[in-house]
Parts: structure tokens; sequence; C-alpha cells
């Protein structure tokens, strides 16, 4: 794999906090050490940062969508909808892949509908259950966001190339060992 190149910081909202002289999570793992708790300062700082670096991407992709009418958690729902065939998906199969509580997703879905993204059916199977079907509006919103959120946060999100797929790859074990979900049995091998 070829070396990364350097990033060119992106510009900060001028609207933020200002630039801090020093790095408080390494203060605080400092403080952690000086107080006797080095077996945890090491973790306290991993969660500390993952939980900041959760902040500095949430707020961009939230200004990205602005313009859009719609929240991280709305857009999430619309692209759902947007990668099925036919634009529907029963409700509580949406709350399993999105994973998120039933209220949220009921949430999700009466704004989206409120605002005429998406409209609720009946299930043309399962009289119990309800499918979230996406309006020719929401599909619109959905392929537009994706569209910024591509250009102004996923194609260069702020890490470098090579540790994108790194940071990738150990979240992504960490949310398996965490029981988010479970590796696919291997293939059986060909006849």
């Amino acid at each position: 794999m070829p070396p990364s190149s350097p990033r060119t910081p992106r510009p900060r909202d001028p609207q933020s906090a200002p630039v801090l002289p020093a790095d408080p999570i390494a203060q605080a793992r400092a403080q952690w050490v000086a107080h006797g708790w080095e077996d945890a300062a090491d973790g306290m700082s991993a969660v500390t940062s993952i939980m900041r670096v959760q902040q500095i991407l949430l707020a961009r992709i939230e200004a990205t969508l602005r313009p859009h009418g719609v929240s991280f958690a709305r857009y999430e729902m619309l692209r759902l909808l947007a990668f099925t065939r036919d634009g529907r998906m029963a409700m509580n199969r949406a709350r399993r892949l999105l994973q998120v509580h039933p209220t949220s997703v009921t949430s999700i879905a009466d704004r989206l509908e409120r605002d005429g993204l998406v409209e609720r059916v009946p299930h043309p199977s399962d009289g119990r259950s309800t499918l979230l079907a996406l309006t020719r509006r929401g599909a619109a919103v959905a392929e537009a966001a994706t569209a910024d959120l591509n250009a102004d946060v996923f194609t260069d999100v702020g890490f470098e190339i090579d540790d994108q797929a790194r940071l990738t790859h150990v979240l992504a074990r960490f949310r398996r060992d965490a029981g988010d979900f479970t590796d696919p049995p291997p293939a059986p091998p060909p006849l």
C-alpha cells in the first residue's frame, strides 16, 4: 500500500469553541496516571477520543444536511429506504438495521411523514405490520443529501486513507465482539 499523504487540516467553524493550546484528553490521561489509575488511562483516552471525534463528525454531517431539512437519523432512514428495490420497508426491519429503539424509529418516521418524505402504508401480507414508503420527494432528498455528504464529508473525513481502513477494521471488530453483529458463516466450497 502506498504511503499516505499528509492531510490539509479542515478549516474550523468560526462559531465553534476556540482552539485549545493543548490536548485536554492528553492532560486528562496525565491526571489519570497521577491519581494512580494508570491501568485505565489508555482506555479513558481511547473512549474520550472516540466520543470527541463523534461530536466533530456529527457537527460536520449535521451542517451538510441542514439545507436538506433532515437530521442524520432521518437521513439514514431515507437512505435505507432508497437502497431497497421499491423504496419500502417494514418499520421493525428498519429499526433492526438502523439499530435504534422502537420509539426512535417511530419518531423518525413521524417527522419524515410530516415533512412529506415518507408515507406509512399497510403491509400487503402482514396486517400487524406497517411499511414505510419513500415518496418521490423523499427519494430526491436522499439523493441530494447523499451527494452533499459524499462531497463534503465522506470523501475527505479527515483521516489519512490507510488510517480509515485500519480504524474501520478495529471498530468493526469491537462492534462484533460487543454483540453488534455476527460474522456470516463461511460459504460452502463449490462442488
